[in-house]
C-alpha cells in the first residue's frame, strides 16, 4: 500500500509539473486549497508600464502618517444626501466593484509617483448616498483634519478611485490607509489621504485646507497651482 501511495504521489507531481510546462499554469493557481495565504509583495511592472516604488513618495501631510485602527474606522457619506451612510472598511470593499488603473500622481514639490491602485469608484459610493439636486461639491476629510473638494461632476463623470491598494500591497499608514483619493489629473494636494468623510455641498467656492493658502481650487495639471 505504501509503495502504491509513493508511486500515485509521484505520477500527480508528473502531471503538475506537465500542465505548468505544457499549458503555463501558474503554480499558484495548483496549490493544494486549505493552506495560509502568502503576503502580498509589492510589483513593480504592470502590463508593460514601470511602477514607481512605495518608498518614492515623500512624507508631506500637515501632521504626519495617521495610524487608523481598522476595527474602530468609520467612512461616513453624509450632507446632500438622501441619507447618511456609515461603512466599515471591510462593508467598503465587501459592497462596491473593486478596479485597478495605473495613474501618475505629480506633486507641486516637483516629484511623480506612478502606481498601480486598487480601489472603489466614488461615484458607486455617492450613488449608493444618493445625491439631492442641490448638491454641486463634494467635501473630502481626512483623519488629521485635512479637507480639499471637488465639483461633484468631476466625480460622478469619470472613473475616480477612492484607493485601498497600491502595487498590489495594502496602504501603508503613511500612504494613507485606509483609503487614499486618486485624484488623476490633479496636483497631489488633492490626492487626500485618510479618508474619513465625504460630503455633499452645494457650495462650489468651499476652499480645503491648501486651498485656503493659497493654492488653485480645482487643482488641475497643466494649470499653475497657485490661485489667482
Amino acid at each position: 500500500m505504501r509503495s502504491g501511495a509513493v508511486l500515485a504521489g509521484a505520477g500527480l507531481l508528473m502531471a503538475v509539473m506537465l500542465a505548468v510546462i505544457v499549458f503555463g499554469i501558474p503554480v499558484s493557481t495548483l496549490s493544494k486549497t486549505g493552506g495560509s495565504s502568502l503576503e502580498a509583495v509589492e510589483i513593480r511592472s504592470y502590463q508593460g508600464t514601470d511602477l514607481s516604488s512605495l518608498s518614492a513618495f515623500r512624507e508631506n501631510s500637515i501632521k504626519g502618517p495617521q495610524q487608523v485602527n481598522e476595527t474602530t474606522y468609520r467612512l461616513t457619506v453624509t450632507g446632500l444626501t438622501n441619507a447618511t451612510d456609515v461603512y466599515t472598511y471591510r462593508e467598503v470593499l465587501d459592497t462596491y466593484p473593486r478596479y485597478t488603473k495605473v495613474v501618475t500622481l505629480h506633486c507641486v514639490e516637483g516629484w511623480d509617483a506612478t502606481i498601480l491602485w486598487e480601489g472603489v469608484l466614488v461615484r458607486d459610493i455617492i450613488r449608493h448616498a444618493g445625491p439631492s439636486p442641490r448638491a454641486n461639491t463634494v467635501i473630502f476629510t481626512a483623519r488629521d483634519g485635512y479637507t480639499t473638494s471637488f465639483p461633484l461632476a468631476y466625480l460622478m463623470e469619470r472613473d475616480i478611485i477612492m484607493a485601498y491598494r497600491m502595487n498590489n500591497v495594502t496602504l501603508p499608514a503613511e500612504r494613507g490607509y485606509p483609503f487614499q483619493l486618486v485624484a488623476e489629473d490633479k496636483w497631489g494636494y488633492k490626492w487626500i489621504k485618510w479618508i474619513e468623510k465625504i460630503e455633499l455641498s452645494d457650495d462650489p467656492s468651499y476652499r480645503g485646507f491648501w486651498e485656503q493658502r493659497g493654492y488653485s481650487n480645482t487643482g488641475d495639471l497643466g494649470a499653475s497651482f497657485f490661485s489667482k
